[in-house]
């Protein structure tokens, strides 16, 4: 899906993005976009508070909403699967910042 895409700038959706558990307690969401791999990266602290703690988009994939591909991504798992998001990552903590609809999701 991902891979074959062609270099024509199109947004990247949620859809497209998919959660690698590492082990237990650590994991990503990625994608890989015109052959490049973006993801975020998180520990799991308990059954219901995953920390996301870094994001990385390749220079290449800039402007294209990976980032918020991502975030949206672990928003949905965490409305699915009821666990709450602790965002230490600049990146994605900016990005609850400007989605009021997803503070619920934070943890305290």
């Amino acid at each position: 899906m991902s891979e074959g895409r062609s270099e024509s700038g199109e947004k990247v959706s949620s859809a497209e993005v998919r959660r690698e558990d590492l082990s237990s307690s650590r994991g990503r969401w990625m994608v890989t976009v015109d052959g490049h791999e973006a993801e975020m990266t998180y520990s799991r602290a308990s059954a219901v508070l995953v920390i996301i703690d870094h994001t990385e988009v390749p220079d290449a994939l800039r402007g294209r909403g990976v980032g918020q591909a991502l975030v949206t991504r672990a928003v949905e798992d965490a409305r699915r699967e009821g666990f709450r998001i602790l965002p230490l990552c600049p990146f994605a903590k900016a990005q609850f910042e400007r989605h009021p609809e997803w503070r619920d999701l934070l943890s305290a």
